[in-house]
């Protein structure tokens, strides 16, 4: 048990991220009301190339989602094959993060047609 969690509610996290501080940062972002309160908050605790890159490997999941060829992604997104490749197996192999994100973008989508 660690931080007043049990071990199975964190089943497939990396423990290597799993402390205080992390938890403070995450914390914080569920606070986080709307997209300008995001904006505000990222730019503030992230560069710019930061938040680009998490946007980029984002955009990189969804197109993999959909079967978007390597090359068709690099061209569309600028990712690296490296990246392209990292996102896809965490994408296929990771903790589910990807898969439930993406889950849920697609149910909002569809709830706003």
């Amino acid at each position: 048990m660690m931080d007043g969690y049990k071990d199975d509610d964190f089943k497939g996290i990396d423990q290597r991220l799993r402390d205080s501080s992390t938890d403070a940062l995450f914390d914080a972002i569920l606070l986080l009301k709307d997209r300008e309160e995001c904006y505000r908050f990222f730019q503030d605790i992230a560069t710019v190339a930061e938040i680009k890159s998490l946007a980029q490997r984002l955009e990189v999941a969804k197109l993999l989602e959909k079967n978007v060829t390597y090359t068709t992604i690099a061209q569309s997104t600028g990712a690296s094959t490296a990246t392209i490749s990292r996102v896809k197996r965490c994408l296929y192999f990771g903790a589910d993060g990807y898969q439930m994100v993406l889950k849920r973008l697609e149910e909002k989508e569809k709830g706003e047609d």
